[in-house]
């Protein structure tokens, strides 16, 4: 990784840049509500801007600390609550929400229920869906931004929290979810992915500077596709830093992770 950046300032930086201006994004705190007030200060100014816990269309002073904090209104089209939100994701206005996991497939199903096969008894328990499955049963594009490694790029998750592709194909839209939703993009400290369109098996679409093609197998027990071309991400420009680090993540609750 460059000295000029860190890991997770680069990913917060790609997730930005997946925002187009004009989109609606359901985002909770930490690295999507980051990247989400990174978006609208530079490329995507008329973003709208949704918390699952009620707030729409703010414009963020700085990092709210959770979903029900009231920055999450400030200067907002209104405070109101989570059935409303979700009412919004089900009635297909909300075009992105970023999610994350304990564990993802190849198909971009999600657990953040447990570890381990014994359900009452789980080697881990970890909070469990929250709203993470209605946001991605019923927003259009799911965005996952996580480290990658072995253990949370896994052949299959202990639990589906949360439903991606299924078991691939039209796997999904045969369970009764609606057409055209689904994973979109998963942003690691090694590359972006995206899906194939048929088998929407998970598939390489960028690679980092410095990262191989090694790296993206080393740290994945499924594998990952492999296309006959592929992009090398865009490194964070210095505007994109000097916003992040000023503006958006100050304090270095966020990027001081990377």
């Amino acid at each position: 990784m460059s000295d000029k950046y860190n890991s997770m300032e680069l990913m917060i930086a790609i997730a930005a840049r997946n925002l187009e201006d004009g989109a609606v994004v359901v985002v909770g705190t930490g690295v999507p509500c980051a990247a989400a007030m990174l978006a609208q200060m530079t490329q995507s100014p008329n973003l709208t801007i949704l918390f699952e816990a009620g707030g729409i269309a703010p414009q963020l002073p700085t990092m709210p600390i959770s979903v029900g904090d009231s920055r999450t209104t400030h200067k907002g089209l209104k405070a109101t609550s989570m059935a409303e939100i979700m009412e919004l994701c089900q009635a297909g206005i909300v075009d992105y929400c970023f999610l994350g996991g304990a564990q993802i497939d190849k198909y971009g199903n999600l657990n953040s229920t447990i570890i381990g096969d014994d359900y009452s008894k789980p080697k881990t328990r970890f909070p469990g869906s929250g709203g993470a499955n209605d946001l991605a049963s019923l927003t259009w594009r799911t965005m996952v931004v996580t480290p990658q490694n072995k253990q949370r790029f896994a052949n299959k998750v202990d639990f589906i929290t949360t439903p991606g592709y299924l078991k691939g194909g039209t796997s999904r839209e045969d369970a009764g979810l609606p057409k055209g939703t689904g994973p979109y993009k998963v942003i690691t400290d090694i590359g972006v992915y995206g899906y194939h369109s048929e088998t929407k098996e998970m598939m390489l679409l960028s690679l980092h500077p410095g990262k191989t093609i090694q790296d993206v197998k080393d740290n994945a027990e499924f594998e990952v596709l492999i296309p006959d071309s592929y992009e090398t991400t865009m490194e964070p420009t210095d505007e994109e830093l000097r916003i992040l680090r000023e503006k958006v993540d100050p304090l270095k609750l966020i990027i001081g992770r990377g």
